[in-house]
């Protein structure tokens, strides 16, 4: 439970050094730059250097050619490539031409093969007309209308046609296909009544289509469409190979070009960190301890620049940035920590803690010796396959159940499929523990709460340590979470089992009034006595009255939380009853189908369930133990992580 030594360094140098110091500053790949201005109290005359950046642009878009062209991305040794940022911009700009070419003129071809067939669609509408478009698009006294009425205004014709017809105005209406809700035809209107005739369409709400002339019928000029659009499918085909044929011409020296943009691009961010004082710059920042001397090796053969440093240690007011250094073991878990929060930095970090709590209340809560290994299973193919950080939580996790399923004896719900092991390892006739005996769940309960006792206490233990490692004397003694806390819990708790169990006569009026009644006191005046013990001149309240009313409520509140805390760990015991129960309901559903294929896949069926949704509700609960129950009494998790300006190595790391 460790967090790495920060080291802060200033360094200050004339301008024309500081591409140099910032490429060195990235190379290292250990530097987090800072805000120059919060580091001097006197920064007038400092200006902010606001230079935009001249990688980022090309590295957009020579990543976005990449992408266009179907190419992908691969590592290459870029550590010997040097190139000028004139040569940088000529290579990305003849890449994307290139490409864009290409993918321009595809993009068309999909347009123009959208509107081919959307026309086809119209077009099928009208087959069986025998006479060009062109013929009738183009008629002198007559004006064609080609589209489609709703049924209901198609039978309506008759009497429009009728109507009008007394009035003196032809209504000429050739039909073709009928879709069920739309008659599709051709309307045409003389040139005399064409206004009139066109107001009588719309009242039965016809609906016109766009026909393109040609000297085709619409049965010809779909074909015809057909045949363009399998030619252009043909082009769009063409044009993916010179693509393709393209990068993998340029692949290689393509990569070279990207890889060194990301990194310039990265390293330039440096640059907007410093500060600017007349010729000189100014660029602060945070260094591992263990990278320091290499750091300022590299540093110091710039000429111009002066640097000094100071152990972050000293400089707790600046927040220095935390990097959590665990063992290789307990390291997956890191990843709960950093969603609570990071560590202070003068605060412990609790990944050990967690690794081992969540581990072992994860197995007793899944306790399964088959459905464990397979949750260990999946939490390997997550994290190998898909690199997820979770799936190496999921790796011990999934051995704990596998181990806790083997005390409790059950294998994908099979209870006494262990029997002959107990009998000869351990000389007994079957598993120890029966879940769902009456007389053993009980104490399974009285497990459960035990654990949360031992780990409450744990908690308020780490919290005295991590108060006094905060150099807090006052929340190490007389907080909720300090001594007084601890010593009003723990005493009430063997007050507790003493009177029902033990009876061993210690518990009395002075063991009350001492071990329980005087850390109550201490809490109720805590917020004072905090501040005394901390030197603090204002630690006597504005008001008497009102502080002893606020005072019993917070008190009351903490007897309450430590109530509720332990009871939260019931859900412990209720989980590995929850385990027995549900397996149970699968083998009754299993035996209504009956021996055979149905009971095999029922059985399957069932544990994947099982498996599924108990591991995601166990891994949720310890998770919300861990967060509640055990962190609020030792850990805040206000710090920020050490994140330094680092291009990786790898492009599987970097994505």
């Amino acid at each position: 439970m460790a967090v790495s030594e920060m080291n802060f360094i200033s360094m200050i140098g004339n301008m024309k050094n500081i591409d140099e110091i910032v490429n060195i500053c990235g190379e290292s790949g250990v530097f987090q730059p800072d805000n120059v201005f919060t580091f001097y109290s006197d920064t007038e005359g400092f200006t902010a250097i606001s230079e935009e950046n001249p990688y980022s642009e090309p590295f957009q878009v020579l990543g976005n050619a990449i992408n266009d062209c179907g190419g992908k991305l691969f590592d290459v040794d870029i550590s010997k490539f040097y190139v000028s940022r004139s040569k940088i911009e000529r290579y990305v700009g003849y890449f994307a031409d290139s490409v864009t070419k290409r993918v321009d003129e595809k993009r068309l071809i999909y347009q123009e093969i959208s509107e081919i067939k959307e026309e086809i669609k119209i077009l099928k509408n009208f087959y069986g007309l025998d006479r060009s478009l062109e013929e009738i698009l183009s008629c002198e006294y007559i004006k064609p209308r080609f589209g489609k009425i709703p049924i209901a205004g198609y039978r309506q014709m008759d009497k429009l046609t009728e109507q009008n017809a007394k009035k003196g105005i032809d209504i000429l209406f050739f039909p073709f296909k009928c879709d069920g809700e739309y008659q599709w035809g051709i309307y045409f209107a003389d040139l005399d009544h064409k206004e009139e005739i066109d107001r009588i369409f719309s009242s039965i709400y016809f609906d016109e289509v766009k026909i393109k002339s040609c000297p085709r019928t619409p049965y010809e000029q779909a074909e015809f469409l057909m045949s363009r659009s399998r030619e252009l499918y043909k082009r769009i085909e063409e044009i993916e190979k010179e693509l393709w044929k393209f990068w993998d011409s340029q692949k290689n020296q393509c990569m070279k070009f990207y890889l060194k943009l990301r990194q310039l691009s990265a390293y330039f961010e440096i640059k907007s960190y410093a500060a600017k004082y007349h010729n000189n710059f100014i660029l602060v920042g945070w260094v591992p301890k263990e990278d320091i001397k290499n750091f300022e090796k590299k540093i110091s053969k710039v000429k111009s620049v002066e640097y000094t440093t100071e152990e972050g240690k000293n400089i707790l007011n600046h927040l220095p940035p935390v990097k959590l250094r665990n063992n290789k073991i307990f390291r997956p878990f890191e990843f709960f920590v950093d969603t609570y929060g990071m560590p202070s930095y003068n605060e412990m970090d609790p990944t050990m803690f967690v690794a081992i709590t969540y581990t072992v209340l994860f197995g007793i809560m899944f306790a399964d010796l088959g459905q464990g290994l397979v949750v260990s299973l999946v939490g390997l193919v997550m994290w190998k396959f898909r690199n997820m950080k979770l799936g190496r939580a999921l790796i011990p996790c999934g051995i704990s159940s596998a181990i806790f399923g083997t005390i409790f004896g059950s294998v994908f719900g099979f209870e006494h499929i262990l029997d002959p092991f107990y009998k000869n390892v351990f000389g007994l006739s079957e598993k120890p523990i029966e879940v769902m005996d009456s007389s053993v769940t009980n104490y399974i309960i009285y497990a459960a709460v035990g654990i949360g006792v031992l780990l409450l206490i744990l908690s308020l233990l780490l919290g005295m340590y991590s108060s006094l490692k905060r150099k807090n004397l006052g929340e190490a003694l007389f907080s909720p979470n300090g001594f007084c806390g601890f010593v009003f819990y723990s005493s009430t708790v063997f007050a507790l089992v003493d009177m029902t169990v033990l009876h061993t006569g210690i518990v009395s009026g002075v063991f009350v009034g001492i071990f329980m009644g005087l850390p109550l006191l201490l809490l109720l005046f805590s917020e004072m006595l905090i501040k005394l013990a901390n030197g603090r001149s204002d630690w006597k309240p504005e008001s008497w009255g009102d502080y002893l009313s606020q005072s019993f409520f917070e008190l009351f509140e903490t007897v309450l939380s430590y109530m509720s805390n332990t009871m939260s760990f019931l859900r412990v015991g209720a989980f590995v009853l929850v385990h027995a129960g549900m397996m149970m309901v699968v083998f009754t559903l299993a035996d209504m189908v009956g021996a055979g294929i149905g009971y095999a896949i029922i059985m399957i069926l069932g544990n994947i369930i099982v498996i599924a949704l108990e591991s995601l509700l166990a891994g949720v609960q310890v998770l919300r133990l861990e967060f509640y129950e055990m962190f609020s009494k030792f850990f805040e998790g206000q710090g920020r992580p050490y994140s330094p300006i680092k291009v990786s190595e790898s492009l599987q790391n970097a994505q």
